[in-house]
């Protein structure tokens, strides 16, 4: 595959709300695995890396090429296998919360245009909530390819990398505002759970967490004919934007389109905020942006609204 850099464009996602995406297939050990196109920035040949001292073991050093240093975390070792010693891999080089991150796999093989819709919700192979690294599973050209919740993985090696409460340490929902409707919509199982919490911890009774846009959507669309106030049933909506079944532009462009609905707070909240995703956000009729792990800014806008 051609060396790729997201500043070259790839034509992604060019019409905002089609509830569709790009996969970049990558392989680890044989196995085929997928991440949403929009995370990634560059793909590199393997380099040779500086270990860092009582690092994760999933952690294989770090390098700086162009004066920006990028920590590399082997994802081999993260899904239990072991790197072929003889082979020169690939690093996936993508931004979280901040931070430069490689991902080292096997290899790459190109880029799926796939819906929302052919990506299925992985199947509970464990009995403790939030555990799994898996989001989503997409049957593509005959392979299943499994794609993973990198925003958990980060989290799981850096401890510092979940989400920022900074700017709510002091907010208390009050009786009013406690009582209000929030729907949840991310595919995450770790962040939703923290979302929740979150809001739980400043006072709000009535959340409503799905694990997908499409689920948010049916509940939500329940309303459109409801005579009184919407905001009685549905106060805000706090959406990701990469999901199974529907994403998150999807959803809020369904939502803006309503007469009835289009009155709900609509909160865009992903780790895919950058100018471009931005720009698309505005276009299907988002009310706020914020980027991960940004949870305490969009709670206090939160509460400046509901107020």
């Amino acid at each position: 595959m051609a060396a790729y850099n997201a500043d070259n464009g790839t034509g992604i996602l060019l019409e905002s709300g089609t509830n569709e995406l790009e996969l970049l297939e990558f392989d680890i050990c044989g196995n085929s695995y997928g991440i949403n196109i929009a995370k990634v920035r560059e793909i590199m040949m393997e380099q040779e890396l500086v270990p860092m001292p009582q690092a994760p073991a999933e952690v294989e050093g770090v390098f700086m090429p162009r004066d920006k240093l990028i920590t590399v975390i082997d994802l081999h070792r993260v899904m239990g296998k072991e790197k072929p010693a003889d082979a020169r891999g690939l690093f996936i080089i993508c931004e979280f919360n901040g931070m430069d991150i490689g991902f080292h796999v096997s290899s790459v093989q190109g880029i799926q245009r796939i819906g929302w819709t052919a990506i299925e919700k992985p199947p509970q192979v464990s009995s403790e909530a939030g555990t799994g690294i898996a989001t989503g599973i997409a049957k593509v050209n005959g392979k299943i390819l499994v794609i993973l919740d990198f925003e958990k993985i980060v989290s799981d090696i850096n401890k510092t990398a979940g989400l920022d409460l900074t700017g709510s340490e002091n907010i208390k929902a009050d009786n009013l505002t406690s009582e209000k409707h929030i729907v949840i919509a991310e595919d995450s199982q770790f962040l939703n759970k923290m979302i929740v919490n979150s809001l739980a911890d400043i006072g709000f009774k009535e959340i409503k967490s799905f694990p997908n846009g499409k689920e948010a959507w049916d509940y939500i669309s329940k309303f459109a004919n409801y005579n009184g106030d919407i905001s009685e049933c549905v106060a805000a909506v706090i959406t990701d934007i990469e999901m199974p079944q529907m994403d998150g532009h999807h959803l809020t462009k369904l939502i803006k389109s309503d007469s009835k609905l289009k009155s709900i707070p609509v909160f865009l909240f992903s780790s895919l905020i950058n100018e471009q995703m931005y720009k698309k956000g505005l276009s299907v009729g988002a009310d706020e942006q914020f980027s991960k792990p940004q949870i305490g800014m969009l709670i206090e806008r939160l509460m400046q609204i509901l107020s």
